[in-house]
């Protein structure tokens, strides 16, 4: 079976006239539609791209010229200004937002910035401005159900940083680490006196305020709106001088604002009451900023209780008063301890030791010390009276037999020599410690070339050089810092000679027949250490310091020969020998006994006080007798100008 075939239908050109014309209008309409996608991305780019640069310049410009963001200061002027001068005026579609913070580096190693308005270590600029709204976008709007929005609101963002800095940074490192119940019981009469209040703060207050650190640029710069100096205008603020309190407070508010714990918070409102009536002192007195040294120099830790401690020292030493401290101080009735301080601590420094290195006592020195305390201890010597009654009874016999041999010139008013026997006529006897100035400046550093490295700080350490005293010392010349002479000798045993006419006598002679006095007046060993080298050492505000001590091992060493040892000054008998000579040959004998006995009795008391006095008075004015402990902090900076950071 087979199908009828179709008969071919030919199609002539004619038949395919306009299909070229077709596929060119809609060659056209697509190349029409890239033209304006490609301007139109091109417009947004530019737009973006020059938003962007105004962006840049602006936040460059406000870290080259210093800007912060704290009250009345100037980062977002200076951004502004910037702007203006890139055409870009700020108004009601263009807006300029400039913050303060700083550069956080994550466990990724990313850095993203953090706000905080009160550093500056990185600015963050954002610009914004409103574009007509793209071709693309206008014809979206037409197929959508929402109103049209004819503009686009393009936004850029720069981050800028100075460079970082080289900075070293020397503590004197305070002594106290912790506090316990005892030590905590010492603490609160020994700042009472020195501050002329009452101070009344528990255990874990002491213990807290040890334990805790504050950010120096944080303090400075809430103590400069408590004072009204211009924020970001340091040595002006170290020059103020203002109240013990005022400081603290400014202190207590910083730490609050980062959650100090209650009884941190108490022991600070504590110490503000206590420290009403205390003499007014400055800063800079506590702290020394090389000149030129930016605020991101400042963005360092510091111990608290070193901060309080240093404010009650230089209010003492400001106030020319001293601190009578009770009995419990040394834990031994019948002696009384006073204290004063003759120059305050400096317990930090910061600065460029690039500056240092090239004079290392000159002006831009990075140097540190500790605070010069005077201490006087009074002790009452009818503590051994048990020894003293033994001493003259044994002693009596032998003048009164003297006396009675040389008693019958006298007679019918003629003349005679009588013996006036003295022991201990004074029974307050006085110690005096002086702790000199341990002190360390910055000599030299190394940092690596190549940014990665081992880095080295070299200081000189000097241990300060300080005194003993022992027997009668004047308390007014002593606390007064005078280099004079304070300390006289304590008459031990005097046997004295009085000439008479019957029964009238003329003047006492001291020693006629003998007798000795104690006097200590020594010099303490110093020790000096030079370009104590610190490896390593941690950046400036890491939170770590490397701390390295510099001993005086003969320091105790001579405290303890010196008391257990004191100096005796012999008098010899003046008196003339005749039928007394065998008396007073038994006189001496017994004299070098009796003055054994109450040598040994003196000393044993003087002994008594050593460790108290240096571990319950000095250590807490973070004083370590024994040493002195430096810490040290260095970062190795960058060269060059301001840069984008992100």
């Amino acid at each position: 079976m087979s199908f009828p075939r179709r008969a071919r239908v030919f199609r002539d050109p004619s038949r395919q006239r306009g299909a070229i014309g077709l596929m060119a209008a809609l060659t056209l309409g697509l190349a029409l539609v890239c033209m304006v996608v490609v301007v139109d991305t091109g417009r947004l780019y530019l737009a973006k791209r020059n938003l962007q640069r105004v962006a840049d310049t602006a936040a460059l410009e406000a870290v080259s010229r210093g800007g912060n963001c704290q009250a009345g200061l100037s980062a977002a002027t200076y951004a502004t200004q910037s702007a203006n001068r890139n055409a870009f005026v700020v108004g009601s579609d263009n807006t300029l937002a400039t913050v303060c913070g700083t550069l956080v580096t994550g466990a990724n190693n990313l850095r993203t910035f953090s706000v905080d308005a009160s550093k500056s270590d990185a600015i963050r600029v954002t610009a914004t401005t409103s574009v007509t709204t793209s071709v693309a976008a206008g014809i979206g709007a037409l197929f959508s159900s929402g109103p049209t929005n004819l503009t686009t609101q393009l936004t850029a963002t720069a981050v800028a940083a100075a460079p970082l800095p080289y900075l070293a940074q020397l503590n004197i490192r305070s002594t106290l680490l912790s506090v316990d119940t005892t030590r905590s019981n010492v603490l609160n009469p020994l700042f009472s006196g020195l501050l002329g209040g009452n101070v009344n703060i528990s255990t874990a207050g002491w213990d807290g305020l040890v334990k805790t650190n504050i950010n120096l640029l944080s303090y400075m710069n809430q103590l400069a709106l408590s004072l009204g100096v211009t924020a970001g205008d340091y040595n002006a603020l170290l020059n103020t001088q203002a109240s013990v309190t005022t400081f603290i407070k400014a202190a207590a508010d910083v730490l609050a604002a980062n959650g100090a714990t209650a009884a941190v918070t108490t022991a600070l409102g504590n110490l503000q009451v206590a420290a009403t009536g205390a003499s007014p002192i400055k800063l800079g007195d506590l702290l020394k900023l090389q000149t030129g040294t930016l605020a991101n120099g400042l963005n360092a830790d510091v111990q608290l209780f070193q901060l309080i401690q240093g404010f009650v020292q230089l209010a003492n030493r400001n106030g020319a008063a001293i601190a009578a401290l009770p009995v419990s101080i040394l834990g031994v009735a019948g002696v009384t301890t006073t204290v004063g301080v003759i120059q305050p601590p400096q317990f930090s420094a910061i600065g460029d030791p690039r500056l240092a290195k090239q004079n290392p006592t000159g002006p831009n020195q990075i140097y540190v010390q500790t605070g010069q305390i005077r201490a006087l201890i009074s002790v009452d010597l009818s503590l051994i009276n048990a020894v003293l009654q033994l001493v003259n009874s044994t002693l009596n016999v032998i003048v009164g037999s003297i006396n009675t041999l040389l008693g019958p010139g006298c007679l019918l008013g003629g003349t005679c020599t009588q013996t006036d026997l003295q022991v201990l006529p004074n029974l307050n006897l006085d110690i005096g410690l002086e702790i000199g100035m341990g002190a360390s400046h910055v000599t030299d550093y190394s940092c690596p070339a190549s940014g990665t490295g081992s880095k080295t700080l070299s200081a000189t350490t000097t241990t300060a050089a300080g005194a003993l005293k022992i027997g009668r010392i004047d308390k007014a010349i002593w606390f007064s810092g005078s280099s004079a002479e304070s300390v006289s000798p304590l008459t031990l045993i005097d046997i004295g000679s009085k000439v008479c006419h019957g029964t009238t006598c003329g003047a006492r002679t001291p020693f006629a027949g003998g007798g000795s006095e104690l006097l200590v007046n020594i010099p303490l060993d110093q020790t000096t250490v030079q370009n104590m080298l610190f490896n390593n050492p941690p950046n400036v505000n890491s939170g770590q310091t490397l701390i390295q001590s510099v001993p005086r091992p003969t320091a105790q060493s001579i405290l303890t020969n010196a008391l257990n040892n004191p100096t005796l000054i012999v008098h010899s008998p003046t008196l003339s020998s005749g039928l007394i000579g065998g008396l007073l040959n038994t006189l001496l004998s017994a004299l070098s006994q009796t003055l054994n006995t109450l040598i040994s009795a003196i000393t044993g008391l003087l002994s008594s006080l050593v460790t108290p006095l240096i571990n319950n008075l000095l250590l807490n004015l973070g004083i370590d007798i024994n040493s002195v402990s430096v810490g040290a902090n260095l970062t190795c900076g960058q060269t060059g100008k301001a840069y984008l950071v992100i």
